[in-house]
């Protein structure tokens, strides 16, 4: 294992892989805990930035408002909940985040909710596996830039498109100040980007990384059509990082990536339906591991056809399953017997009592 030489103020460490992840839109806020604390959260190399990034939200939705009264200014509640894309039955999350500094926090594993990290499961992984969350994955934020699943951080909303008046684009300002701290996370490792498009803006890989860089794409496919379904792209995702950190294996490359998933995902225990790997390709820029998400409905353990595609998995179809719980044709009675197997009834027991 490669040491990493940080920079001044960060904790160095050493990791083969860094998986990172989005954020979820939905967020559990904790009912205890801490108040914030930037200075605690990891990579502290970042806690200017946060900041820079805490400050412009708060005066956003507090705006000289008693944050301890949710709304007082309406007009002024929904300038700024315009101004974050919420809509009018989300206005209390204004007054959500006018009270970030002293909101209570919580892991960051049991804030993000959602259909990815449900399929996650953070609190369900072995020991072995939540030790390996701790230094291989890495969530992209929208306020703090990058989180680890044990950082204590409160319930927050802003999302990864939002431009904010005295800081600009979200995006745009974390594109500025990630780039050292992500580097530094990687080191001479794997990364595994599993970003949507937005998150994905706040940081690129440069060429030069390209040949450790692995990205996945979740396809559906439907009569011969490979598309992305969103709901099976991010729980197929959310499977995947767990059967990873389950197995613990440190693949190097791309491929090795690939080879890991087609021997591990499957085997992941999980109440959701295991995704299958059907190919790899690679580009000069990234490299992508094509996972096919089983048809909803499917039964596990339900028998494929085989073809070189990976098409659905078999299911019998509403005509069949009626055919099974009615015969077509009944059995031919028994010599002096009913139909149904039992003797006719003149030769049955009379009911009742005895003598009656």
């Amino acid at each position: 294992m490669t040491g990493v030489t940080a920079q001044s103020g960060v904790i160095p460490y050493a990791v083969r892989v860094l998986i990172l992840l989005p954020p979820s839109e939905g967020k559990t806020a904790p009912r205890r805990g801490k108040a914030l604390d930037l200075a605690s959260l990891g990579s502290p190399s970042l806690t200017s930035a946060r900041e820079q990034v805490l400050d412009a939200l708060v005066s956003l939705c507090a705006d000289g408002q008693d944050p301890a009264t949710p709304v007082q200014n309406g007009l002024l509640v929904e300038r700024a909940a315009a101004t974050l894309g919420l809509g009018a039955t989300q206005l209390d999350l204004v007054a959500l985040n006018a009270g970030l500094r002293t909101a209570h926090t919580a892991r960051a594993d049991r804030i993000y909710t959602g259909v990815l990290y449900d399929a996650l499961d953070f609190a369900s992984l072995s020991t072995a596996a939540r030790r390996r969350a701790t230094s291989r994955v890495g969530i992209m934020s929208s306020l703090f830039g990058l989180v680890r699943p044990g950082d204590a951080i409160p319930a927050y909303r802003l999302s990864g498109d939002a431009v904010l008046p005295q800081l600009g684009s979200v995006a745009g300002f974390w594109r500025e100040n990630l780039e050292p701290t992500v580097l530094d996370a990687l080191g001479s490792g794997l990364l595994v980007d599993l970003r949507s498009g937005m998150y994905a803006a706040f940081w690129r890989p440069s060429r030069d990384l390209a040949k450790r860089v692995a990205t996945v794409r979740v396809l559906h496919e439907h009569n011969g059509t490979r598309k992305v379904v969103s709901h099976f792209n991010k729980a197929t995702k959310g499977r995947i990082v767990r059967a990873v950190l389950e197995d613990g294996g440190n693949p190097r490359t791309p491929g090795a990536f690939a080879d890991l998933l087609r021997t591990s995902v499957g085997r992941s225990r999980s109440p959701h339906p295991a995704p299958r790997v059907c190919s790899s390709t690679w580009s000069s820029t990234r490299s992508d591991a094509l996972v096919r998400a089983p048809v909803r409905g499917v039964r596990a353990g339900a028998p494929r056809r085989r073809d070189a595609r990976c098409r659905a998995a078999w299911m019998p179809s509403a005509r069949r399953r009626r055919g099974r719980r009615r015969r077509t044709t009944a059995p031919s009675p028994r010599p002096g017997s009913a139909p149904c197997g039992r003797p006719p009834r003149e030769a049955r027991r009379p009911r009742g009592r005895p003598g009656s």
